[in-house]
């Protein structure tokens, strides 16, 4: 039984190949490439001579049989046509099948310009939300935006150049001027991560004519600020913090906190609060 092997494969420079990549390139008796030529030139350059198969969106149906069958026989390797495969690439229905034919199925980790633009954006890393490529069609794009316009996770989503300021202006229609990073040939010559607003992003992609896949990073949502409580409000909660017997330091900044008040504003109150007698 032979083993499904995706391997992650340069976005640009050819330095970030790695060693295991190259092994098991070598190694294996198929590749199932998204572009042949593309992945050819990539054999080519390293001095790689694995037989290599077509396998991409149109033809992936028809070729899945085949790549099984080379399985059954031997080692197989999954590349796109750069980057980690699998992710907004051919490849799902293939592991799936593998994995029910009792095949093991390994990754072979590298480069990936979803996270190359994600860490390099500035923007909030902890927790995120990938959109794949964003869809061709206008309103599409702007519905699936409004879906997620509530999310705090930033968001990371594919677009293809020439739909770049298409994109950023239903980005900020739907969501609003928010921070973005836009990055595109990334570890290329002429590699660009633009970072601002979305209007700033508009403004500057105008300029210029735009080449190379886009990945595009979007702030998430920002909670909307509570609304500070009235004088009335913070006095009354002070007094009965201080009746229960906090001191008047410590009462404001309780109320501070909870009130969004300025905590010297509410130690004046406090000061001037006599502690409620109980009875």
């Amino acid at each position: 039984m032979g083993t499904l092997f995706l391997v992650a494969t340069p976005i640009g420079n050819l330095e970030d190949v790695t060693a295991r990549a190259l092994r098991v390139l070598r190694e294996v008796s198929l590749i199932a490439a998204e572009d042949t030529r593309h992945t050819g030139q990539l054999l080519a350059h390293f001095n790689l001579h694995t037989r290599l198969t077509s396998y991409f969106e149109h033809n992936k149906h028809e070729k899945l049989s085949q790549v099984l069958a080379a399985l059954e026989a031997g080692d197989v390797a999954l590349v796109s046509d750069a980057g980690t495969p699998n992710l907004s690439d051919p490849g799902y229905e293939l592991v799936r099948a593998a994995l029910a034919a009792g095949h093991a199925v390994v990754p072979v980790p590298g480069a990936s310009a979803l996270l190359a633009a994600l860490t390099a954006s500035g923007l909030p890393t902890d927790s995120f939300t990938y959109l794949g490529f964003l869809p061709r069609k206008g309103q599409e794009r702007r519905d699936l935006l409004a879906e997620v316009a509530g999310q705090r996770r930033t968001l990371v989503a594919f677009e293809a150049p020439h739909r770049l300021l298409a994109a950023l202006a239903d980005v900020e229609a739907v969501l609003g001027d928010r921070p973005v990073a836009v990055a595109r040939e990334l570890t290329k010559l002429h590699e660009e991560v633009f970072r601002g607003t979305v209007t700033m992003a508009r403004q500057h992609f105008a300029r210029k004519e735009v080449l190379g896949e886009v990945t595009l990073v979007i702030g998430g949502a920002v909670a909307a600020a509570r609304p500070a409580w009235a004088e009335a409000e913070v006095q009354a909660e002070v007094a009965r913090l201080m009746g229960d017997g906090l001191g008047s330091k410590e009462a404001a900044r309780q109320v501070a906190e909870r009130a969004g008040w300025p905590q010297r504003d509410v130690y004046r109150i406090a000061s001037r609060t006599e502690p409620r007698v109980g009875g």
